[in-house]
C-alpha cells in the first residue's frame, strides 16, 4: 500500500509539475500576449472606448454610447495637465521609462501609446495617454488584450502613474 501512496504522490507533484510549467512557457513563446487592438490614437478627440469586459479603464468612458454598463468600472479621472501639457507628456513619458515592462512605442509632443508586459507570463496591456490642450488635461485608457477580469490591474497602474507625477511637482 506504501509503494502505491508513493507513486500516486510522484505521479501527482509531476502533473502539478507540468500545470505549473505550461503556462509559463506559453508565456515565454509568447503565446500569451494577444494581438495589437485596431483603433488605438485619437478620433475625433476621444482614445479608443473602454472594453466591453472588466479589463479597461478610460477618462473618456462617459464619451461613448454602447458602455453604459461597463462606465462605473472603467470610469478613472484624467492625469492633471498642469499650466504646460508638453512638459507634462514629457515627465509622464520619463516615469513610463521607469516603470518595470513598459514599452513606449509611440510618442508624439501630445499622444503616449505604450505597452505593459508581465515578467513572467508575457500579458500585455495597451495603454494610451493624450494631452487635451482644450481641456488641460491628460486622458488615458489602458486595457488588458487577454482576459475578461484585469482585477484592478490597469488602474492601479494609471494611479501609480498619476502619484508618481505629482510626486514629481
Amino acid at each position: 500500500m506504501n509503494r502505491n501512496l508513493a507513486a500516486f504522490a510522484i505521479f501527482s507533484l509531476a502533473v502539478l509539475a507540468v500545470l505549473v510549467a505550461l503556462p509559463l512557457l506559453a508565456g515565454q513563446l509568447g503565446w500569451l500576449s494577444g494581438k495589437v487592438p485596431a483603433g488605438l490614437g485619437v478620433h475625433d478627440g476621444r482614445l479608443k472606448p473602454p472594453s466591453s469586459m472588466r479589463n479597461s479603464v478610460s477618462s473618456q468612458a462617459d464619451l461613448h454610447a454602447g458602455t453604459e454598463a461597463l462606465v462605473d468600472y472603467a470610469r478613472i479621472a484624467p492625469l492633471a495637465g498642469g499650466s504646460d501639457p508638453g512638459a507634462t507628456m514629457a515627465r509622464l513619458r520619463t516615469v513610463i521609462e521607469a516603470m518595470p515592462g513598459a514599452r513606449v512605442v509611440e510618442a508624439r509632443p501630445d499622444y503616449l501609446y505604450v505597452q505593459f508586459e508581465t515578467r513572467w507570463l508575457r500579458f500585455v496591456d495597451d495603454a494610451e495617454f493624450w494631452a487635451s490642450g482644450r481641456e488641460g488635461a491628460i486622458h488615458v485608457r489602458s486595457a488588458s488584450r487577454m482576459g475578461r477580469d484585469d482585477y484592478g490591474v490597469n488602474r492601479e497602474r494609471i494611479e501609480q502613474i498619476r502619484a508618481a507625477l505629482a510626486a514629481g511637482r
